[in-house]
């Protein structure tokens, strides 16, 4: 979800302001991917490299985590929203670790859609600690194959992504889902997310739709769908 300094720039307000503004769009965006019947959405909300931004603006975005739930966990559990969680919790205070935590089990059962936050989230640091768990444990090296591999990966039991949309004209994954996203189709919009609405959410789903997905393979699978 990229270009909230960008947008709080441009309009000379703070970057703060623009973060603010970009949680102000996540219902819009959320609602819309389900009516357009995408089952899983993935949010890339702090990865493990934005602690190296400057202090404010690192509680500012840890906060703004705390009343995003405050603001929206009893609609989004309202209306069929799964809450998960991908990353490490655990440098954040034990009060954020427990109103995440007490989110997912309340909407656990939900299934209109499946809403990942990815929060302190790395895929390389996803893959090291994955591998250092099947260490831990013991597995024997004959028994890792992709299938295991991705059961310790924190996406366990999500499916991989098919479509990765990048705002804000960026073009790059940035350590997001780089296991996962092998054979996800990628999609750009140089709209900054405070902006990614309806329109732009189209966009993205038709040219999808266009893909011709291998996997490999000489021949076509068709898109009969997208998940984010």
């Amino acid at each position: 979800m990229d270009g909230n300094g960008r947008w709080a720039q441009a309009r000379g307000l703070s970057r703060s302001a623009g973060h603010r503004a970009g949680t102000e769009n996540l219902r819009r965006v959320i609602e819309h991917f389900a009516q357009r019947d995408v089952k899983f959405l993935t949010l890339y909300a702090f990865s493990t490299e934005n602690w190296v931004r400057p202090k404010a603006e690192v509680n500012a975005l840890l906060r703004l985590l705390g009343r995003v739930l405050d603001r929206e966990l009893k609609a989004l559990h309202n209306n069929g929203v799964r809450l998960v969680h991908a990353g490490n919790l655990a440098p954040l205070s034990s009060d954020l670790q427990r109103r995440v935590c007490d989110a997912i089990e309340l909407t656990r059962n939900n299934d209109r859609l499946t809403l990942c936050l990815a929060f302190n989230y790395g895929g390389r640091a996803e893959i090291v600690e994955a591998a250092r768990r099947i260490v831990a444990e013991g597995v024997p090296a004959n028994a890792i194959d992709e299938s295991l591999f991705a059961s310790y990966l924190s996406t366990a039991g999500l499916p991989d992504p098919d479509l990765i949309i990048r705002t804000a004209g960026e073009m790059r994954l940035s350590n997001f889902l780089i296991w996962q996203a092998a054979y996800a189709e990628f999609y750009p919009s140089n709209v900054f997310w405070p902006d990614f609405g309806e329109a732009e959410i189209d966009a993205a789903l038709e040219s999808y739709a266009q893909r011709k997905r291998k996997f490999g393979g000489l021949k076509a699978v068709a898109s009969n769908g997208a998940h984010g």
